[in-house]
């Protein structure tokens, strides 16, 4: 259903599929091949924002998602690549079903948006139901401007407010085709901002809902990893990476991983104050196997320190959940930093009741492992101006010298 074919007097988009609808464009005739065939067809490229190297994010006409955990940084990235496409003298459409103006305007315009530029050419819609005929021709309006990016932030929040169910496939599909598609075919660049499963380990490519969030998207798919939090005076920074990339022209740009998810980009957002931020969207830097063999003996060695700290603390025998209850990470890593523990003699295991094994420190212990800073992978010289080794965010000021933020691995921080 195209937004600007609908008559604003009777079209319903949230009608019944059995009930009369306007007419459509006629998309079931042939196409013309002539370009594919003879060569002069060129596929899409994502051009609608950019890393700061230039390579860009978003496709234009295409449908992409952002999905993260809350607080990862899903609006700073979406934000960023309005602030980006702002610049450029384009229109950019927001459609908001989580925060209210004040908390998007507020943060684009500590990124460095004008208020010119957000009075003119930032259009934010704050939806409190369902698109009647007068909302159509609202939104048609909007999208004659010809926005180059439009952001649907809150999906959940949004099929919920549309009486959509986001566990059913058939209403993600409905939400897309009568919302995201519309907007889409106006020629903007439509990314949706999502949530996650909240375990990290079962969640594998998908948001939060039917597996028709993934499938559906015609664009690319970001899943964030928050690596430092967010918040005002303090430097955050999530990883980026690709979950799909329909068109195939991200992926070359980026570095893979075991997961099977391609390493895209760092979002390092800078919050001064309320009032500025400073946002840079940096590119990956490669790593040789010699440097990551030594971050993970790094990593082994921080989550065998947060164990030891752990049965300190207690003060009693821990079960291996009792274990990993108090010490964060993945829950494969804990456990073979547990069992090597053992194996060293650094952890005694006893039988405990129903079979339980419960692990004490020996009276008299070995050596404790350390997490020693001073034994943290100096990264090697990069052209990039950023760089994170699982341990430590390195920042490279522009007078060359190097500031290191390194993660907390006090009791129960270790990091995964």
């Amino acid at each position: 259903m195209i937004v600007r074919d609908i008559p604003p007097e009777t079209a319903d988009p949230w009608a019944d599929e059995d009930q009369e609808q306007p007419p459509r464009t006629r998309s079931w005739t042939a196409q013309d091949l002539s370009a594919v065939l003879d060569g002069t067809y060129v596929p899409p490229q994502p051009t609608v924002g950019h890393r700061d190297d230039g390579i860009g994010l978003f496709y234009p006409g295409k449908v992409s998602s952002i999905a993260s955990e809350s607080e990862a940084g899903k609006t700073w990235l979406a934000l960023l690549a309005c602030l980006q496409e702002l610049t450029t003298g384009r229109h950019v459409l927001y459609v908001d079903f989580e925060d209210d103006a004040g908390g998007v305007v507020g943060r684009l315009l500590a990124l460095g948006a004008t208020p010119r530029d957000v009075r003119n050419q930032f259009h934010y819609v704050r939806p409190e139901g369902p698109p009647g005929p007068v909302d159509l021709v609202d939104l048609a309006q909007l999208l004659q401007l010809r926005p180059s990016l439009a952001v649907i932030d809150g999906v959940t929040e949004g099929m919920s407010l549309l009486g959509l169910e986001i566990k059913d496939n058939g209403d993600v599909a409905r939400f897309s085709r009568q919302l995201l598609r519309p907007m889409a075919d106006a020629g903007a660049a439509v990314v949706t901002l999502d949530h996650v499963v909240k375990s990290a380990e079962s969640r594998g490519r998908y948001s939060l809902g039917g597996v028709h969030k993934l499938n559906g998207l015609n664009g690319a798919m970001y899943l964030l990893e928050n690596v430092r939090p967010f918040g005002i005076g303090t430097t955050g920074c999530s990883r980026i990476r690709i979950a799909k990339d329909r068109p195939a022209q991200l992926r070359r740009h980026a570095l893979p991983h075991s997961s099977g998810l391609y390493w895209y980009a760092d979002l390092v957002i800078d919050s001064r104050d309320e009032q500025h931020a400073k946002a840079n969207l940096y590119p990956p830097v490669a790593r040789t196997d010699e440097d990551q063999a030594a971050t993970d003996e790094h990593r082994h060695r921080a989550l065998q320190a947060a164990i030891v700290a752990a049965l300190e603390k207690a003060g009693a025998p821990l079960s291996k959940a009792g274990i990993e209850d108090r010490v964060t990470g993945k829950a494969a890593d804990k456990r073979r930093a547990l069992a090597a523990l053992v194996d060293n003699g650094q952890v005694l295991v006893t039988a405990g009741p129903r079979g339980a094994q419960l692990h004490t420190l020996p009276t008299s212990s070995p050596p404790r492992p350390t997490s020693s800073r001073d034994e943290v992978v100096t990264p090697r010289p990069s052209s990039h101006s950023f760089r994170w080794d699982e341990d430590e965010v390195t920042h490279h000021r522009p007078d060359g010298a190097q500031h290191r933020d390194e993660v907390d691995h006090s009791p129960g921080r270790a990091h995964p």
